[in-house]
Parts: C-alpha cells; structure tokens; sequence
C-alpha cells in the first residue's frame, strides 16, 4: 500500500540518499514534462499543457486533465502526499496556487493523517456545503431524513461529475473547493480526493453515483402498500418461508421480530435459519406459531412489513357413546366433538347414507349438527352412524353404533361418567343425571393394600374428619388424592371403586397435577403449616395402578408449578414452569428429564406470578403476579412460549387466567377483585376483549362446557367466592347470567366449580357445607345433595 511505500523511500532517505533521479526532470513524461512547455509566445507552467481551443481557434494552457498512473511519491508544501511529481504539479495548477516540493520525513509519517474518524468528518463536511450552496427544492423540507440526504448526495454528484459522464474522476474531485467551509467545519487532513481513495469499491479510479450512496451511506427503502401486510396460510406440521417485501439500494440487514421480540439472535430450535435473502424459515409450524411477524432493516423501524401467520389444523373428532343399545320407544343420543381451525362442519351418515334428508320430529339434529337425536328409537334406527368432520385442510370420522332390542345389552353398575367428590365424611360418589349419591367409602373403609383406614382416627378421637387437598384423574382408570394431615397420596381404583394403595410423600402434600404426556403426577408439599420447606416430588408410571417411582426433584424454595394442559389438538406436552417463592421470574423445566431449561426474569416488570394459565393459539402463557399489600390486584403478563421473552402486560386484565379446552377462550377473575375479563384469541393468534364485568363477590373458580348450540363455542361457569351461586357467561356471544344466588360468605375452603367433560351437561357446584348440580344445557340448577361437608375437591371421571 502506498503507506507501505512511503517507509520504504524513507529507508532511503535515511541513507543520505535522493529517491527522484535528475533523469525526471531534465526529460520528464510525454506531454507531461515538467519543463515549460511551449504555447505561441508563452509558456505553460508545470501541471498544465497547451491545448488549441475549437471555438477561437487559439492556444490557451489549461490544467493537466490526468497523469499517467506511477508511484514515485513526492511530499508537497502543503502538507499533502502525493503520488508523483506531475499529480503535485496538477494540483497546484487546478488550486490556482504554488505547491513546492518538500524533502522531509514529516511529510511521509502524513501520508495516511486523513483518519476514518476525519474521513467521516469530510463527509458531513460536504453535506453542510451542498446544503448551503443549493437549499432542498420546494417541498423537500416535508420529506424524511433520508430522502433529503439522498437529494443532498445526488446534488454533490452532479456537481463534481463537470463532464457529465456519470464518473467522478480523481482531478474532478481535487477540483473541489472547501473555500466556504467554517472555521468549526475544518475536514483535518481529508480532501474530497479522499472518496476516491475510501469508497471506489470496484477500484476502476472513479466514483459512480450508487459508490458515492455507499459513501455516504445513503438508504433509500420501498414498501409497496399492497404489500404492507402479507396473510400467510399454512397447515400445522409443514414449513413455512416468510420473506420481506422491503427493498432498496444498500438496503441494510434485515430485523425479524415477534410480538416485538426481536428473533434474529435467538437460538430457537423452529426458527434458526434466516437464509442468503434473509427470509424467516419456521419449520414444522404449530399452532404456537400463529400470530404477527414484522419485518424492517436494521436502524430503520418506521418502515416495516407485517406477516400474518394463520395455521389451520385438519379436524380431530370423538364420539359418544361409541356403542349403546337401547329398547325400542326411548330416546337416543349420539354426540359427535371436532376440533380444528377453521372451525369444522359436521354431517352424519346412517349405514353410508347421508341422514340430512331424513330429519322429523323422530330424528333430529341438535347443537348445530354435532349431536343426532332420536326421540323414540326403533328397530330400524339400529346401524353405524358415522360422524363425518370436514373443513378446508382436511376430514375425519369415526363411528358410533346405536342397537335397538326388545331386552336391551344391560351392563353391570357402571362407575364411570360420575362426579367422585372427597368430603369430611370421605368419598361420595353422585351421578349427575339421577342427583343421587350412588357409593360412599367411609373414612373408616380399609385401604386394600396396607389394611390402614382410609381417614385414621388419631389418639382417642371418636370422630376424624378426612382431610383433602388436591386430586385429579388419571385416565378414567384412578384418582390420585392427597392428604395433607398424613402427607401421603390415595390411590383410588376406579372400576373396583375402592382406594388401592397409598403413597408417603412429604408433609403436606398441597397440589397434584396430572403430566399426561409422560403419565407422571407431580406433588407440591408444603413441609409445615408455615410452608417453609417446600418439595416437589414425582410419582410416575402413574396409570398402571401400582409399582410406581416416587421422584424427588431438584426444585428448592417452589411456591407452585404449571404443566400445560392437553387436548385433541396438542397431545403432547414438553415442558412445565416452577414457580419459586417471592421471586419475579419463571423456571422452565423438561417434563421427562426433570431438569431446569431456562429462567424466564420477570424482575424489570415487577411481577412475582401466583398462577399462570397457557393457550396453543399463539402460545402464549398468562401470568397472574402476585398483589403488593393492600393495592389492587396485579395486572397479568403475557409470555410468548415461542421465544420464552416477556410480551408485557395482557392489557389491564387482572386475576387468575383460566381457559377454555381448545384454548380459544380466556376468563380471567380473583377472589379479591370484583371484576372479571373475557379475552379471545383468534385463529391468527391475535388477543382480543370480549366482555368485562364487576362481579361481587368475587370468583373462586372457573369450569367450561361445550356450547349446546354453537359450533366451537363454549359456556363458562364461574363460581362465586361465597358460593354456592354460578354466574354462566356465553362464548363468544358475551351474554351472562346468574344461577342460583350467592350465600353470604361463611369462611373455610372455597367454593369450586367442575365440568363434565367432553360430553357431559352438567355440573358440580360445591361450598362448604352443600353440592348443587346445574343442568348446563338447561342453565339451571338441577338439585342440591345434602349431608356432604366439606366437598371442596373433586373431579369427573368419564365413561369406563
């Protein structure tokens, strides 16, 4: 390089020596010598020759238009280096002023004194002089910043280009002037020859205009309006390629972001290769997935491109019963569930044949198509009937068969499709349709493999309540059922409807949770009554009834955990959260290998969470943080599951998140805040409010159930903080109403609420001291079973 150069001729000079032959002067180059050169009467001084001009037709001097290429470094009076002796003279000529040669080492050492940070100056340098020597035309002060730099830039070129060539030659750009520039606007060391040496990219010795664009590092972007917002449609288990429609000359890298969380930088394992045109690849696209996309270049957000990502989902169906038999003049029902975005449409066919042209009083179609009911059966209604969903991205079906005899198929007592509810008295089992109590195991019944009572007395107590706290159903198959005065856990065998064997876990068992995927309960003891010494233990293998393990896990100081829930769409789950004690962040955990994965810090929003609830739409997490003394209650957090990042706060939604089956729906109320949000998440993942109402008291819990009359709706029931009183809101109609009136609070547990199931229409609403049954399709109360205390945990075992 030419700094390289300049070293070695002063290696020379440091030897005493001449680095420029006398030979240069005496013969100089053709047409470039630097003796005078002859013109008529005059001569030409060096830098310059004579040149005979057309329109006159005489001969005038005019400065030197370029040098033949060599590098013979000489040092000018001016402080400037310079590449050989015609370049000095060249310059001189051009400025109009003497440039002397100077013998110095100063001058060498000076050769590369035009820094980047004074390159940079130059340029700004430049820009305030263009400005001053020709203002914005008319209108141009409205335009952004950019555009005026480009106008500013493209006014340079058009000066310095004097031969209109559409190059910017070296002695173009040494013509130059600086003369107007300010005391304060002084380039140091840098002239404008000094673009040609920076930014000639293609280093052909001069500057195009889109060089002198990168020099000055002007972006001009585009956006086309129609394609301000892309809709992209894809179906779940496929890959997706979504690609920025911004473009431009040195359009700068491209920024991808998610609900404002930028995604370039992450290590995501479905997001992690952005390509050579930068395009954002998703591979085997989920339902999480769904949402909004932006897209912009670096540095420049105010033009951005949105990607709406919708994901449909082929239909997944149940149906029930799938066998019953029935004798001839008694009703029948089948019932036909599908899930899938978009919403499915159902039809059903009697032995192959479609049944819609066959509708009567006899036979009729309820809930908009997915139940068949048949009024009075006979004979011939015995066949398969087959339920049939469709919707734009694929269909299934499957069948239910009806058989009609004159002595119906009577099967032994069932013990599925009731509410087991575990009270003081120990366990009650109630069937919802005949509102009656139909087994009861007495606290003093015998544990089947131990021979201990289920609910021992203590000491020479007469009387010993059973105490629950937490249980849940593990495949219609067993209840899983804590009690914390024995810090152990019940397991009860459903078909032979007695408590099979029992657990010793830590003291005080508080919560169960149900890990389906990995057919795992996890527990949450609290220690002592104080609860400081929380564990979290495992128990696995939980659907064979016996042999299991009990795990303990690595979890110090665990307030709660959250394992999200299944459904026909997602039927598996990996990961779960561990709430710790008083600290502002989420701990996300493999479910099969119980270890940590990462801390979600919620610290900088001020939220320590209490609860947390998940939807697939989207995959977003609700956050319930924890209320600070006497304020109100906190508002939720959104976590956006595809990124693990904080998306901020849901809105001024406040309260315990609670949502619906196929994650459409979310309610959120507390028990100490008298209102209640009703929040809808789209099938593109966006969030919207459906209903808001002030509720008094406040909600203790909150059940779903089908709609009976609206494809893919739902009815939720929340239970009222002094009990036993429901209030019904219909989704996503947003019409509520109150069952029953609310007691006045009474203190102890509180009040609960709990669905049927898939199928099921009714529901169990239970206080302290009674259990009231609500017809769902009804909307009202069906009866009330007296002598259960203290009922305030149960679940719903389906059919088995």
């Amino acid at each position: 390089g030419p700094v390289e150069q300049a070293k070695r001729h002063l290696l020379v000079l440091g030897a005493g020596l001449h680095p420029f032959p006398n030979s240069l002067f005496a013969v100089g180059l053709s047409g470039h010598s630097g003796l005078p050169a002859s013109c008529g009467e005059r001569f030409c001084g060096r830098g310059s020759r004579c040149v005979l001009v057309g329109e006159t037709g005489q001969r005038e001097c005019r400065c030197l238009a370029a040098c033949r290429p060599s590098y013979l470094p000489v040092c000018g009076s001016d402080g400037r280096f310079y590449e050989n002796h015609c370049e000095l003279h060249r310059a001189a000529c051009l400025r109009g002023k003497k440039i002397a040669i100077v013998h110095s080492k100063d001058c060498f050492l000076k050769g590369d004194r035009c820094t980047m940070a004074s390159y940079a100056r130059l340029k700004n340098v430049l820009l305030v002089l263009q400005t001053r020597r020709q203002p914005l035309r008319e209108g141009g002060g409205r335009q952004d910043p950019p555009s005026q730099k480009r106008l500013l830039v493209e006014s340079l070129f058009k000066d310095l280009d004097t031969d209109g060539n559409g190059h910017l030659s070296g002695s173009e750009l040494a013509q130059h002037a600086l003369q107007e520039q300010g005391p304060d606007e002084d380039p140091r060391g840098c002239s404008p020859a000094d673009l040609l040496r920076f930014d000639d990219y293609n280093s052909d010795g001069s500057l195009t205009l889109r060089e002198l664009y990168t020099a000055f590092q002007v972006v001009q972007l585009s956006l086309a309006p129609e394609d301000r917002v892309s809709v992209t449609t894809v179906t779940v288990g496929l890959s997706t390629v979504l690609t920025c429609a911004i473009r431009g000359d040195l359009r700068p890298p491209i920024v991808w972001k998610r609900n404002g969380l930028t995604l370039n930088f992450l290590d995501l394992e479905d997001i992690n290769d952005f390509g050579e045109d930068e395009s954002l690849y998703i591979t085997k696209v989920t339902t999480v997935h769904m949402g909004n996309y932006t897209c912009h270049a670096a540095g420049h957000e105010q033009l951005f491109q949105t990607h709406v990502l919708q994901v449909n989902v082929p239909p997944v169906i149940r149906v029930y019963p799938e066998s019953q038999a029935q004798e001839p003049g008694v009703a029948a029902s089948l019932q036909c569930h599908a899930e899938g975005i978009p919403v499915p449409r159902i039809t059903w066919l009697k032995n192959g044949m479609d049944v819609s042209s066959q509708m009567s009083k006899q036979l009729s179609l309820l809930a908009n198509g997915s139940e068949l009911h048949i009024s009075s059966v006979r004979y011939e209604d015995t066949g398969a009937y087959t339920c049939i969903a469709r919707n734009e991205v694929g269909v299934d079906e499957d069948i239910s068969s009806l058989f009609v005899e004159d002595s119906a198929r009577k099967t032994r007592l069932s013990v599925g499709n009731m509410f087991y509810v575990f009270s003081d008295d120990g366990i009650v089992v109630i069937h919802p349709v005949d509102c009656e109590i139909r087994r009861r195991l007495k606290p003093t019944e015998k544990i089947f493999m131990s021979s201990e009572e289920i609910c021992p007395r203590r000491g020479g107590d007469t009387t010993q309540p059973c105490q629950w706290a937490s249980a849940v159903n593990v495949r219609n198959r067993y209840i899983y059922v804590a009690q914390p005065a024995l810090s152990r856990v019940l397991v009860v065998d459903i078909q032979a409807q007695k408590v099979l064997q029992s657990i010793g876990v830590d003291p005080l068992p508080a919560k169960l949770s149900y890990d389906k995927s990995h057919d795992q309960v996890w527990v949450l003891s609290w220690g002592d009554v104080h609860k400081s010494h929380p564990s979290l233990q495992v128990i696995t293998e939980v659907s064979s009834g016996r042999g299991q393990h009990l795990i303990r896990t690595p979890f110090a100081g665990v307030d709660d955990f959250f394992i999200p829930p299944t459904n026909l769409i997602i039927n598996h789950v990996r990961f779960g959260f561990i709430l710790n004690r008083s600290e502002p962040a989420l701990h996300k955990v493999d479910l099969e290998t119980l270890a940590p994965l990462k801390t979600i810090a919620l610290r900088r929003h001020g939220c320590a969470p209490r609860a947390m609830a998940h939807t697939h739409r989207g995959g977003y997490f609700f956050i319930q943080c924890r209320r600070d003394g006497a304020a109100p209650a906190a508002r939720q957090l959104l976590v956006d599951g595809v990124t693990d990042s904080v998306v901020g706060p849901n809105g001024d939604v406040a309260g315990t998140p609670h949502v619906s089956p196929d994650g459409r729906f979310v309610v959120s109320a507390a028990a100490d805040s008298a209102r209640l949000h009703v929040q809808e998440v789209t099938v593109r993942g966006e969030i919207r409010t459906l209903l808001r109402l002030a509720v008094s008291p406040g909600v203790a819990d909150v059940a779903f159930q089908r709609s009976p009359a609206e494809a893919g709706g739902y009815q939720a029931y929340a239970a009222l903080q002094a009990g036993p009183g429901l209030l019904r809101l219909e989704l996503p109609a947003g019409r509520s109403r109150l069952l029953g009136k609310p007691a006045r609070p009474r203190g102890g547990p509180r009040s609960i609420v709990r669905d049927s199931g898939l199928f099921g229409q009714h529901l169990l609403a239970a206080a302290r001291e009674s259990l009231v049954l609500v017809d769902g399709r009804r909307n009202a109360p069906r009866c009330e079973v007296r002598g259960v205390k203290g009922g305030t945990t149960a679940v719903w075992v389906g059919e088995v």
